[in-house]
């Protein structure tokens, strides 16, 4: 039971697509622990298991008082017209950018019985599943920011004190 440290911008895991967890054993119920845990720290909306140095996938989140997590998520559904978001990152401290996302989203993925689950939800809860999602796809936000955007996200990265 731990608040793992975040791994920030720069580190290859961050850019590793996440294996499926193959079979639920002591580490991944460790793994999910460890992500509630490190998702319950105020400001937080989602961790993924990359962004704390795992590369599987999973992730927690924690959006309007609603804490879970998902195993083996699959981005299933996303409706609405893309609207530009502010949204920023815990492994890109302090930098918020405005990204495309769906404002609706389901997520279907197992729990640590093995069960069916979904999660779906809008706004927030919508940004926060397609985020973590990519996470575990080795993409970042700034990867969704149109090109000048980008440009100037990485000079802001580049300048940061973190970086």
């Amino acid at each position: 039971m731990s608040v793992r440290e975040i791994r920030i911008f720069g580190d290859p895991v961050l850019k590793t697509v996440s294996a499926p967890v193959e079979e639920i054993d002591e580490g991944v119920r460790q793994l999910v622990e460890d992500l509630l845990d490190s998702v319950k720290v105020p400001g937080r909306a989602g961790v993924a298991a990359s962004q704390i140095g795992v590369n599987l996938r999973a992730f927690s989140y924690n959006v309007d008082g609603k804490v879970g997590y998902v195993i083996n998520p699959v981005l299933v559904e996303t409706s609405g017209e893309p609207e530009l978001m502010d949204e920023g990152c815990l492994s890109v401290p302090d930098l918020w950018f405005k990204t495309s996302r769906h404002p609706y989203a389901k997520v279907r993925g197992i729990d640590l019985d093995g069960n069916e689950i979904e999660v779906e939800g809008t706004g927030v809860l919508a940004q926060a599943l397609q985020h973590e999602t990519d996470h575990l796809d080795g993409l970042l936000y700034l990867d969704r920011l149109d090109k000048p955007t980008r440009r100037e996200a990485m000079r802001q990265v580049r300048e940061s004190s973190w970086f």
